[in-house]
């Protein structure tokens, strides 16, 4: 195997990509004490407990995959919802608008702004009862917490970095994973709490490592063992996160295991909406008859029913508008310790 530094530019450039990346990791992991709160926080508890997290990540991966958001907007999202819960006490409550807001905010850094729904639909389809003006300020509570940048360090950005190298390297006649593949892994990782206490680094190049090792290529494997030293990356680190990773893997992949990214929408509707449903099965129009002569000579317009939520709506109930503030007061004064 040749070493890493005498290869040919392409190659240098992105190994030096991974050293410039891992020197800058460590700003944005998640406060280890913070994520030890939550993973020993019973359900009974007042704050946020595991359990909580891991639900709604699952349920920002439906969106996600809803709304047609690129992997890097979800990884991002569950980057800035981790840290956001690692330095400040949430009650669950307010998980639902913290979680979407992570969301929206990420889709701004990531997603070009056509693709980006209208905040509206987003609490609509994520069937929260909070609205636009309180997911607005939860934005900014957010925003001055982390101190954003617009270029955060990830597992995903390891992850493609390394699969590019690995690209670089590997001939033709070998069979390398698809980048689509590795990327579902790692978000089925990102799932667990315990995989935010992860290095990014290290954790991405788990998630190849369990992957080569089940298609027990000998000719990767090598190749992962050469960027793992040249990034000085321990063994015994590597060897503990490839564990969980294998176990993980493990659970996800058995048949009940519940995937977010299969997971239906349920839809509530009024009670109006229902009605006109129900009716509706019983009631087939009978189709208007095709004429004979050219399509100018007759013409119908289809019509088309407004579905959007009625006054009598659970998903149009009063916001915090209407009640008070939605966020209690020290809530905005919260900041690391």
């Amino acid at each position: 195997m040749q070493d890493l530094q005498y290869l040919d530019n392409e190659t240098c450039w992105l190994v030096k990509e991974l050293k410039s990346n891992i020197s800058q990791e460590s700003y944005f992991l998640p406060r280890e004490t913070g994520l030890n709160i939550m993973e020993s926080a019973a359900e009974n508890h007042n704050g946020v407990s595991a359990k909580c997290r891991n639900a709604k990540v699952e349920d920002l991966w439906s969106l996600t995959s809803f709304f047609g958001f690129s992997t890097q907007t979800f990884v991002l999202a569950v980057n800035l919802l981790d840290r956001f819960l690692a330095i400040m006490k949430v009650q669950p409550k307010h998980l639902p608008c913290i979680g979407v807001s992570c969301l929206h905010i990420a889709a701004k850094m990531v997603e070009d702004e056509c693709n980006i729904s209208p905040t509206h639909e987003l609490i609509r389809i994520s069937q929260s009862k909070f609205t636009v003006s309180d997911l607005s300020r939860m934005e900014k509570i957010i925003s001055g917490k982390l101190n954003l940048e617009l270029k955060a360090v990830t597992a995903l950005t390891f992850l493609h970095l390394y699969h590019a190298v690995i690209v670089s390297l590997t001939s033709e006649r070998e069979e390398i994973p698809s980048i689509g593949r590795l990327e579902a892994q790692l978000k089925a990782c990102l799932c667990r709490l315990v995989f935010s206490k992860a290095k990014p680094s290290v954790l991405a190049l788990s998630v190849i490592c369990q992957e080569f090792e089940a298609l027990q290529s000998l000719a990767m494997l090598e190749i992962v063992q050469e960027v793992q030293r040249h990034l000085k990356i321990v063994d015994s680190e590597l060897l503990y996160w490839r564990g969980l990773v294998a176990k993980c893997m493990t659970e996800y992949s058995s048949s009940e295991c519940n995937k977010p990214d299969n997971k239906k929408l349920v839809w509530i509707v009024s009670r109006r909406t229902a009605q006109n449903l129900h009716a509706n099965n019983f009631s087939v129009p009978e189709l208007p008859t095709i004429p004979e002569g050219s399509w100018g000579e007759s013409e119908s317009e289809d019509s088309c029913e407004d579905m959007s939520c009625e006054e009598d709506s659970p998903c149009s109930s009063p916001g915090s508008d209407e009640k008070g503030p939605f966020f209690p007061v020290e809530f905005h004064n919260q900041g690391r310790k």
